[in-house]
């Protein structure tokens, strides 16, 4: 007889009782009496699931999901489970996959009881993947399945569901529980707006009370500069006052010295003018006292000696008239009396 199997099945081919040949996808001859035959898929297998759990809280739960694992010593699967088939029909004689998965079911619902039982209810339903990954771990780890010849592949937990009313209590919680954090949130923006209100109050304050202190700080320096300026002036005006005293005392001083120089000078213009009087009398006493001692014509003589023309007739009709007693008869010629007159409009 003539056997192909497929590819994706590993074959183990006995013989009277002893393993003869191995391998996927085998073809081969024999003699169906004395000849057996494993088939064992390669490929991954998955297997779901449906698990009614407790949790921490003492709270039903329904864990579903799928389960992927793999044979990876077929040996050791094939001692553990019956994998032979019909060579004619090339069907298994039993249900070995539905055996297998059953068997691995159970050690993955041992472990998710095992962590659900760790977990309150409200963790339970809301760490779906939590849940998976420790399951993943601890299989991966296990020594049964290792035993098995079994490898996880995967493990995702589709779904955590409670009880009806349990979900309606646990709605109603949350409902709760949103509400009042939508009352915190309310609670707490209406305390953020009055604390910004507050805050803008303040800065508002504050900026008020900088402002007046730089206002009276301006103040206090025009105040400053105003009372500087003052002071200033003050100072200048009697710096001023001072100078023009002194001014005017050291006016005063030259006055004064100056009058004391100008009667100093009169006295000695006086004492100077004394003296030429003096000097004067004393030549004119002298001139005098030498005319008296000389006769009276000599001294008219002298006194003619310089006189004009006219002047000297006129002295000479003086003279006359002097001794008109004693002329009889006076003739004046008219080229006299002509010079007399242009003597006298000179």
């Amino acid at each position: 007889m003539y056997i192909k199997f497929l590819p994706s099945e590993y074959v183990l081919l006995y013989k009277k009782g002893k393993l003869v040949k191995e391998g996927k996808g085998l073809s081969f001859f024999c003699f169906e009496k004395r000849t057996s035959a494993y088939s064992i898929p390669v490929s991954n297998i998955d297997s779901d699931f449906i698990y009614t759990e407790t949790t921490g809280d003492y709270q039903s739960v329904t864990v579903q999901g799928q389960l992927t694992y793999r044979v990876y010593d077929y040996k050791k699967t094939a001692e553990s489970t019956d994998f032979t088939v019909n060579l004619k029909t090339k069907k298994y004689n039993d249900t070995p996959l539905v055996k297998l998965s059953k068997r691995i079911i159970n050690i993955s619902e041992v472990v998710v009881k095992s962590i659900v039982a760790s977990l309150s209810l409200k963790e339970a339903v809301q760490h779906a993947q939590g849940i998976a990954d420790g399951v993943l771990r601890e299989m991966k780890e296990n020594e049964e399945l290792n035993d098995l010849g079994i490898s996880i592949i995967g493990f995702s937990v589709l779904n955590v569901s409670a009880k009806t009313e349990t979900v309606s209590a646990l709605e109603a919680k949350t409902r709760e529980d949103i509400l009042r954090q939508a009352d915190d949130a309310l609670y707490e923006r209406r305390n953020a707006s009055i604390e910004q209100e507050r805050r803008v109050k303040e800065n508002e304050l504050n900026t008020e009370i900088s402002v007046e202190e730089k206002k009276k700080k301006i103040r206090e320096t025009e105040i400053s500069t105003k009372r500087m300026i003052l002071e200033k002036e003050n100072e200048f005006e009697r710096i001023k006052i001072e100078s023009e005293v002194q001014r005017k005392k050291i006016k005063i001083e030259a006055d004064i010295e100056l009058e004391k120089k100008e009667k100093e000078l009169a006295e000695l213009k006086f004492e100077n003018a004394k003296k030429e009087a003096d000097a004067d009398a004393y030549r004119i006493s002298a001139i005098m006292e030498a005319y008296n001692k000389l006769d009276r014509d000599v001294l008219v003589a002298l006194a003619t000696l310089n006189m004009e023309p006219e002047r000297l007739i006129a002295r000479a009709f003086d003279k006359l008239a002097d001794g008109e007693g004693k002329i009889g008869t006076l003739n004046i010629s008219p080229e006299i009396l002509e010079s007399l007159r242009a003597g006298v409009k000179k």
